[in-house]
């Protein structure tokens, strides 16, 4: 049991939870919170608690989390409750701790938008990067991911955080802080992107020529990338074409682009973004959603 719970992969993580924890926390308690802006998820049902009934917000979002939680046990692995665990009463916990220092670090709503989106996004990237939740919003998004995979992870929690500033904005009669509230979650959700996936997007190329085998050889010892030969027909002349298909990163399609030049001048090639890739020399596949 000790090999098990002693582990490099969790004590990275451990402190990954704690280090992302306390920036996010302090994001909220130190820039955001102060300013009327809104949490989304469950955090922002206890900030509307909260001007409604002056309740603290970490302890409340604590209890509200809970019903979460159980239900969660059912579905998902002993290892992601426990994180999420860890995450929710030790965020919620800073949070009211912090919130008793009473420090503010800007009375500009525009900069407390802006920066705390960007100090949130950076600390929630982090807790996110272990593969726990931050609360039930999270939690409510996996379960319905579940059940509906077509459905992508942050169109549902957008939706659950819409709802929850809607609500907020009603409630208070400040539509302002709502409108601000959008631009920090415009600019946390980009940021959790840049720590979950990092600054450089992958992108899929399809080439068409004569000489596959020798583009395919260049890739690999040029490029370091691997690529795959697919057979294929031209619709107009019935020709048969072999297609080299590869993934590279985005700061090589320039690269690409002489060696494919050099080799065969005449060929097509065609270059798309990819959302996510996962395998080797990318994003590591595994169970985390």
């Amino acid at each position: 049991m000790k090999k098990e719970l002693f582990t490099r992969e969790n004590g990275r993580d451990a402190a990954l939870i704690l280090a992302g924890t306390l920036i996010s926390s302090a994001g909220f308690s130190f820039v955001t919170f102060p300013a009327g802006i809104v949490s989304g998820g469950v955090t922002g049902a206890a900030q509307i608690l909260n001007l409604l009934f002056s309740l603290p917000v970490g302890v409340t979002s604590i209890v509200i989390n809970i019903p979460f939680f159980l239900y969660a046990r059912k579905m998902f692995g002993n290892r992601f409750l426990v994180l999420s665990g860890v995450t929710i009463l030790l965020s919620n916990l800073l949070i009211d701790g912090f919130n008793g220092i009473g420090f503010t670090l800007t009375d500009d709503i525009l900069l407390s938008s802006v920066y705390g989106g960007l100090i949130k996004g950076f600390g929630w990237g982090l807790v996110y990067s272990t593969g726990a939740a931050g609360g039930g919003g999270d939690i409510t998004a996996r379960v319905v991911r579940r059940k509906r995979p077509y459905l992508n992870f942050g169109t549902i929690s957008l939706g659950i955080d819409a709802c929850v500033v809607l609500v907020y904005a009603l409630i208070a009669k400040k539509p302002d802080c709502a409108m601000y509230t959008v631009i920090t979650m415009y600019v946390s959700s980009r940021v959790v992107n840049l720590v979950l996936y990092g600054a450089l997007n992958s992108s899929v190329c399809y080439v068409i020529t004569i000489y596959p085998h020798e583009i395919a050889d260049a890739i690999g010892t040029q490029l370091h990338r691997g690529s795959t030969l697919l057979n294929g027909e031209g619709g107009y002349s019935g020709e048969e074409r072999t297609l080299v298909l590869c993934v590279i990163k985005q700061n090589q399609i320039a690269e690409l682009k002489k060696l494919i030049t050099e080799i065969d001048p005449r060929s097509f090639v065609i270059v798309t973004r990819s959302h996510e890739v996962f395998g080797k020399n990318f994003s590591l596949l595994s169970g985390r959603d």
